[in-house]
């Protein structure tokens, strides 16, 4: 991750959660009361940010807090495992509570499903990759999530990359014109994938010499035809409907990639919890 951006971000996110200030703990606690907590998991998941996020949330809302014993991002956590000690001012370590449990338990939960769609497809030569439908603000780190889990990225934004989809081609009116005009326009190392939904825009894209065909919402039978098709011409990607039941048959159809949306709309938040301990 870009540590400036992180950075960036980490102290917005701080800023908004803590306003003007603190109105609970600031009248509670002095200055220079000292506290220590942990930070622990209530069920089994893939942990994911602990280092790289949740102790630098701690340590930017002030640096005398001590973030001890995290656990490395990718490991498997069970219920009452510790992910991380922290400990130094009580009002500190309140105030960045919030914002360090919220996006460890939102990355843990991408990190934890994107394993679950991995180990779904272990038996095939098939990445599975996120898309852009992420949370605005978070793609960075959702995206560091799904590659903690064993994923790979796709698209970081709009300028990563070449994809005709659906609407370049109802806007345009044709999927030759568009990869015609792209081919002139576009630096010759980018390469240029198509959104397909029928098996003609499959053969049009082997016939303009598209690098990478997107399969899009077909059924498993038109898939493994599109797939014979193509045969090696292009990679070919398949995306839509991918769940959890569907993702092992659309990865025996033979496509090199599957990308999956859900992995960073739809994951569930991992239960976390921060501990007090009562110093002696």
């Amino acid at each position: 991750m870009d540590k400036d951006l992180l950075t960036s971000l980490l102290r917005s996110f701080l800023r908004e959660d803590i306003g003007n200030g603190d109105l609970s703990s600031e009248p509670l606690f002095g200055k220079d009361e000292q506290g220590c907590a942990r930070l622990v998991a209530r069920e089994s998941f893939v942990a994911a940010g602990v280092d790289s996020v949740a102790a630098q949330v701690f340590s930017l809302q002030n640096p005398e807090i001590q973030c001890t014993g995290a656990v490395n991002d990718g490991r498997v956590v069970s219920p009452g495992d510790i992910l991380l000690m922290v400990s130094g001012p009580v009002v500190d370590l309140l105030k960045a509570e919030r914002v360090a449990l919220n996006l460890l338990q939102r990355l843990s939960g991408i990190a934890t499903l994107t394993a679950r769609f991995v180990e779904k497809t272990k038996l095939f030569p098939v990445r599975i990759t996120d898309t852009r439908k992420t949370t605005p603000g978070l793609r960075m780190l959702e995206k560091y999530a799904v590659r903690v889990g064993g994923g790979y990225n796709h698209r970081f934004n709009l300028s990563d990359g070449v994809l005709i989809k659906d609407n370049h081609i109802a806007a345009r009116g044709s999927l030759t014109q568009a990869v015609q005009i792209l081919r002139e326009k576009v630096p010759h190392t980018i390469k240029i994938e198509v959104e397909t939904d029928t098996l003609d825009q499959v053969r049009e894209c082997l016939e303009c010499h598209a690098d990478i065909i997107m399969l899009d919402n077909m059924d498993l039978e038109t898939m493994k035809q599109a797939v014979a098709m193509i045969d090696g011409r292009a990679l070919v990607e398949a995306s839509g409907g991918v769940n959890l039941d569907t993702v092992a048959g659309i990865a025996a159809t033979g496509v090199d990639i599957i990308s999956v949306g859900a992995l960073t709309h739809s994951a569930p938040s991992c239960d976390i919890g921060m501990d007090w301990q009562i110093l002696p």
